[in-house]
């Protein structure tokens, strides 16, 4: 299961990659296909291009955080606590036997 998710989770990482690169920046950027004139007719406009890669990176955000957390929460079911460890190592290591000798 977490082998799946984590497939899924590196997949959204590289999509988010490409959709932020792929958005028209304010300096120019890479903005490829942000041109106003070009073959597409009015099909795919700036602004139309730019709401679609504004949702589309919200969107892959949103998983891309949703994955995280479904991560998080499998990998802490596997793992013991630390508090866990400590706690049994104290109790090893503490003896019934006082240290010091108290009658001389």
């Amino acid at each position: 299961m977490i082998t799946i998710i984590l497939i899924i989770h590196i997949i959204l990482a590289i999509c988010i990659i490409f959709a932020v690169l792929l958005q028209k920046s304010e300096g120019g950027g890479l903005g490829i296909g942000g041109s106003s004139g070009g073959a597409g007719g009015g099909f795919m406009t700036a602004r139309g291009t730019a709401n679609f890669m504004t949702k589309l990176t919200s969107f892959l955000g949103a998983c891309f955080f949703l994955t995280s957390i479904i991560l998080a929460l499998l990998s802490s079911n596997n793992a013991p606590s630390i508090a866990n460890e400590v706690e049994k190592s104290i109790e090893k290591n503490t003896t019934t036997e006082p240290t010091v000798p108290l009658g001389n």
